[in-house]
């Protein structure tokens, strides 16, 4: 399997697993503070990516002084924590519904940072499919929301949401660049959830939320351990891809989340399916297909 094949299928395996991720999290509800649960994951989580870079040998004592914190540093800050305090701040003030949407605007973002900071060349088809996937994704939450009150009725946490999902943007931009650089997709995931989730927890000992933390019940541990997995696959995955195709290839094929998540919730939980959604997931498919068919075109950015 050639890197353009390997990236896309990753790119793919992780829209699914970011897909199944929103029904499974209607199950395992955690009855906690945003803010302590993302610390709490993402400190795990970069744990584990630690040991990763260890057991492959690429984070060690020889190699530390070679890597570029600046990078690492900015992909934690950016990306590990402050979208994530937009994210939830701005879920405080507008629907879910309303934040699902927007955060799907994330392609968008990713296509123009690429090509600005990273010289990345997305072809006319890619540009074509891209605004397929974009209508279909409208037309997809239409049935839950109004996409257009977004704009002539805008909310605070609207904007919050808006401004995470284009700093996540930005992180990955700034991740496909380390990785030009020559670092791999494990110490990057590495940095931006271990790192970011310090930055975390010292919000949260800033806010006075620590004994929240010392108070986690048996059944609060098990659901975060599910979330921690899901997400533990989902940066795998999704780092991984990046490190071989264009990431404004790879966050396209993202917007397939929704479509398996509404399939995922007709089947196992038994939602229904208005045609609205259907027709969405229609469009969000064939723009799929026509993003999985182009060939990256790697720059070494600038």
């Amino acid at each position: 399997m050639n890197k353009e094949t390997l990236g896309t299928v990753l790119a793919l395996i992780a829209a699914v697993i970011s897909g199944f991720a929103i029904p499974v999290n209607k199950i395992f509800v955690v009855d906690l503070d945003p803010t302590v649960f993302t610390a709490v994951r993402a400190i795990i989580i970069g744990v584990i990516f630690l040991g990763l870079s260890i057991l492959t040998n690429r984070f060690s004592l020889r190699n530390i002084k070679e890597m570029d914190w600046r990078y690492l540093l900015l992909i934690a800050v950016i990306g590990g924590a402050f979208a994530f305090l937009l994210f939830f701040t701005g879920l405080k003030f507008t629907t879910g519904g309303r934040a699902a949407f927007l955060h799907k605007t994330l392609p968008l973002y990713v296509a123009i940072f690429a090509f600005i900071l990273l010289r990345e060349k997305i072809p006319k088809k890619q540009i074509f499919a891209l605004i397929i996937m974009l209508i279909g994704t409208v037309v997809l939450f239409s049935a839950q929301i109004n996409p257009a009150d977004l704009w002539m009725n805008p909310q605070l946490g609207d904007a919050l949401v808006i401004g995470a999902t284009i700093l996540w943007a930005l992180e990955n931009v700034i991740a496909r660049k380390a990785m030009i650089k020559g670092e791999t997709n494990f110490v990057v995931s590495f940095a931006r959830m271990f790192f970011g989730g310090i930055i975390l927890f010292g919000v949260v000992l800033l806010l006075g939320k620590f004994d929240l933390l010392l108070s986690l019940s048996a059944q609060q541990w098990f659901n975060i351990s599910i979330s921690v997995a899901i997400l533990f696959v989902y940066v795998l995955f999704w780092y991984w891809s990046i490190l071989h195709i264009n990431v404004s290839k790879a966050s396209s094929l993202l917007l397939i989340a929704p479509v398996v998540s509404l399939v995922v919730g007709v089947l196992w939980l038994g939602e229904p399916a208005p045609n609205l959604q259907l027709m969405g997931s229609a469009l969000i498919l064939i723009g799929a297909y026509f993003v999985v068919g182009i060939k990256s075109r790697f720059s070494t950015g600038v």
